[in-house]
């Protein structure tokens, strides 16, 4: 393994996680690991902030029905129409809600000075692809129609999510473009891009770092069959064109399997002329982000992501 590349935290933290003895997702049922997951997704993450406004909200779904959705503003209504980014949670399309991002999607709001709608799409294996997909082009289409009656604005919408998250991000950012929605950003954290099972990073970093390759393949094997996995909508990349899409920041972990995932569409999106940054956190693993408890590294992703939303949204870096 090679452990040399982490950071003396990120390895102190590895080890403390070995040591509970914690059985690999791979191993479990799909509510079990759920259970597990949703048991320690905050345990490193930051402590909640207060915000002025926290509403649970209902979004129309890909078939037909509501999910759950929580908006987060930095500011209450009386400042006027705020920005708005729609936050996806990673978990492999298998695990996560809106309480295992609560405190991160409170970081981007309070440290951007908008407003973020995360949002509880369906799960797999139950909902096969592309059902998340669709309830996040449903859930989006409904936040630019109904902006106004939340107090939003309707002009500066942002996309983001972390791991199978950002894979979505990217996939609607690609569907908005294609159908006519206007979006300011797309911001996509440590991203899968498709099964890229062949790829350096999946190799060099198989085992050990928090998220294993096997990990990795039982989640696409309980969310996307084989047949689809060519499909643009989970793999980004193999998108006809990707031109004139919404500028992207990409935050990505050096020691993690889906690395190259990330480099990869960010060259690629450069390619096509898309407006790109890319920041590389060295000697952290894959959800480093919501780590802020222990790891730097995740305070210097919120803060770039928080200054990428203001730009944006061309908010002034005061109104925080």
């Amino acid at each position: 393994m090679t452990v040399h590349l982490l950071t003396p935290r990120m390895s102190g933290l590895l080890d403390r996680i070995r040591r509970a003895g914690r059985p690999p997702f791979h191993t479990m049922s799909p509510s079990q690991a759920r259970a597990a997951y949703a048991a320690g997704a905050e345990v490193l993450d930051l402590p909640r902030a207060p915000l002025p406004r926290v509403e649970d909200l209902r979004l129309p779904a890909g078939d037909g029905s509501t999910r759950p959705a929580r908006l987060y503003a930095a500011r209450g209504r009386e400042a006027g129409p705020q920005p708005l980014m729609l936050y996806l949670h990673g978990g492999g399309f298998v695990l996560g809600n809106l309480d295992t991002h609560d405190s991160l999607c409170r970081q981007f709001a309070l440290r951007s000075g908008g407003a973020v709608v995360a949002l509880d799409y369906r799960l797999a294996p139950e909902h096969r692809f592309p059902a998340a997909w669709d309830d996040v082009w449903a859930a989006l289409k409904a936040l630019r129609a109904g902006a106004a009656d939340l107090g939003l604005d309707a002009r500066r919408i942002a996309i983001g999510g972390d791991s199978a998250g950002g894979t979505l991000a990217a996939a609607t950012a690609l569907r908005a473009r294609d159908e006519g929605l206007p979006l300011v950003l797309q911001l996509l954290v440590t991203p899968g891009i498709g099964d890229r099972a062949d790829s350096g990073s999946r190799r060099l970093f198989a085992n050990g770092f928090l998220i294993d390759v096997a990990t990795v393949q039982w989640f696409f094997d309980h969310a996307v069959p084989p047949e689809q996995r060519s499909d643009p909508r989970f793999a980004p990349l193999e998108a006809p064109d990707h031109e004139c899409l919404c500028p992207a920041l990409f935050l990505l972990a050096e020691c993690d399997p889906v690395v190259d995932d990330g480099i990869g569409y960010a060259d690629r999106l450069r390619a096509a002329g898309v407006p790109v940054d890319l920041e590389i956190y060295r000697g952290v693993t894959h959800d480093f982000m919501k780590m802020g408890r222990v790891l730097p590294e995740a305070l210097q992703a919120l803060d770039r992501a928080a200054a990428a939303l203001r730009t944006a949204w061309n908010l002034e870096e005061d109104k925080r």
